[in-house]
């Protein structure tokens, strides 16, 4: 028997009677209060011993409830009185204060020097200019839409990633379509449909998942009729084609029928009540010219507006596959979306999270590369899609070979997100990841969609600014040898020089990097498949 088995007996059979006719009679009202609880204390440690199938409530009764009740709010713990400014992940708490301070238009300065030790393994950055200059205003934007696009978009640097409504409240969905507006940025659906939400003026870029939530069948086919329909809006400047998420790359998704509510189903074009599975793979589509073929089809369903996929980069033939379809059928996509493996706003495996694709800036400089070597860099817009609470985590995307930026969990920060990470659970505190109509209204719209276009418009500010310090008014200007990241031995190496840099048309001549004429080999445009 454990020292608080005995305990609870020495308190139940003894303290417990002892008190129930002393307590009363030597301190009153006080007294009962006391006989009460130990009547609840006895009545809760007979359940843990008898009944309870946790072993620690049978060892431990009553006590054990101490360790859940700590182990429940430890991360909160954790997060407020443990941690250092620089210490948590995904985002620390410098981040996330950057980002609140700029929402809300405060000092977004730093007082007695950096946190961070500058000469640490992993720290990166970069070189300024004694000849400072600014950023001119036509370099500031991005007209995206490629030869075959009549109706071209001019973007911003950067703007809103893909989150759904369904993982987004409405109410989280209204602020940062109306944040778009305000600020002159997109705002990407994710992959749940274009709701009413999305609807208040902002410009849209409408993505396409493997569900084709929005616009399909009830067997869940594509419709091209209704997606035609849809797509005529004009808030809906862009579409992009989702074939893989960073967070999950390769993994389905599965909204249950508890959450298919008749508003959702409405929406998504599904049965409310039921399970709405996302699969792995589209069906339209199933090789690299299956997918060129597919955003022709959508760019003329949509009379001439611009489209694109997203991807996180895993296998790299398969990239390479898609470049060899461009080549092969002259079909261009109009951007493509490279997202980062560190993770999105979506719930997600563990082990997809940690184990599966490249890191945003390592996909971006892959892509760019392969891109640049097949001779098709200046055909379309590259945009990156990874973590982003800083200017600076602007310009290291644009260094590996992006033109635009996409950022989510910071846009979520700045309607109030606190990183809970309640994301899956529908109980998110702040009102934003949930369906809990109760949670969902307490964010009040009207001021945060003002914090999220704030938030936007002054980080992107101190890109620029960052950007001018470095002696370049274009950002296109900033290149990977511009860029550097410190290793175990002390030394400040490029990023050109830890990722290869290919030339124009370089994997079409006969003397290749051979580490990417191996991938190129194994690429073929009528397979995702390697050759060998």
């Amino acid at each position: 028997m454990t020292l608080m088995q005995k305990t609870f007996w020495f308190i139940a059979l003894i303290i417990f009677p002892l008190s129930i006719y002393f307590a009363p009679m030597m301190l009153g009202h006080i007294g009962y209060l006391i006989a009460g609880l130990l009547f609840i204390y006895v009545i809760i440690g007979l359940h843990d011993l008898w009944f309870s199938h946790h072993t620690l409530n049978r060892l431990y009764p009553v006590a054990a409830y101490l360790r859940y009740a700590l182990e429940y709010i430890r991360p909160e713990i954790q997060q407020y009185f443990i941690a250092s400014n620089i210490s948590e992940r995904p985002f620390n708490r410098e981040h996330r204060s950057l980002v609140y301070r700029r929402a809300k238009q405060l000092d977004d300065t730093e007082a007695f020097g950096t946190q961070h030790d500058l000469v640490a393994e992993g720290w990166t950055g970069t070189m300024h200019s004694i000849a400072a200059t600014t950023v001119k205003d036509d370099h500031k934007r991005v007209t995206i839409g490629g030869a075959e696009c009549k109706k071209p978009y001019s973007a911003s640097r950067l703007n809103c990633s893909a989150m759904s409504f369904g993982a987004l409240s409405g109410e989280a969905i209204t602020a940062l379509n109306k944040a778009a507006k305000l600020g002159d940025f997109y705002h990407n659906t994710g992959e749940g449909g274009f709701s009413p939400y999305h609807q208040q003026g902002g410009a849209i870029v409408w993505q396409i998942g493997t569900g084709y939530f929005g616009c399909r069948k009830i067997d869940g086919d594509f419709d091209p009729e209704i997606f035609k329909q849809v797509a005529a809006n004009e808030q809906i400047k862009m579409i992009e084609i989702k074939i893989s998420q960073g967070a999950k790359p390769s993994h389905g998704g599965v909204l249950p029928a508890a959450k298919v509510t008749e508003e959702i189903a409405k929406i998504r074009l599904v049965e409310p009540g039921k399970d709405v599975i996302s699969p792995p793979n589209h069906r339209t589509f199933s090789t690299p010219v299956g997918l060129l073929e597919f955003v022709k089809q959508l760019r003329e369903l949509t009379d001439g507006k611009p489209v694109g996929f997203k991807l996180c980069i895993g296998y790299r033939h398969e990239f390479m596959a898609i470049c060899k379809a461009m080549l092969k059928t002259g079909i261009y996509p109009d951007f493509i979306t490279i997202d980062g493996a560190e993770g999105g706003t979506g719930a997600a495996p563990v082990e997809y999270s940690n184990r599966l694709g490249l890191s945003c800036i390592e996909g971006i400089d892959f892509a760019h590369n392969c891109l640049v070597g097949a001779g098709l860099r200046d055909k379309l817009t590259l945009i990156g899609s990874g973590k982003t609470p800083t200017g600076f985590s602007i310009i290291e995307k644009i260094a590996a070979g992006a033109n635009v930026v996409n950022a989510a969990r910071t846009m979520m920060l700045s309607l109030g997100c606190i990183q809970s990470q309640k994301c899956n659970t529908n109980t998110c505190p702040t009102g934003i990841a949930t369906q809990d109509k109760k949670r969902s209204k307490a964010l009040d719209v009207e001021t945060r969609h003002k914090h999220a276009a704030n938030f936007q418009r002054l980080t992107l500010a101190s890109a620029y600014d960052m950007i001018g310090a470095m002696g370049f008014d274009n950002p296109d200007d900033i290149k990977p040898h511009l860029i550097w990241r410190r290793d175990a031995k002390g030394v400040n190496t490029r990023f050109d020089e830890l990722y290869t840099q290919l030339s124009h048309n370089e994997l079409l001549s006969d003397n290749p990097d051979p580490v990417y004429a191996q991938y190129w080999a194994m690429a073929t445009a009528d397979s995702f498949r390697p050759t060998s």
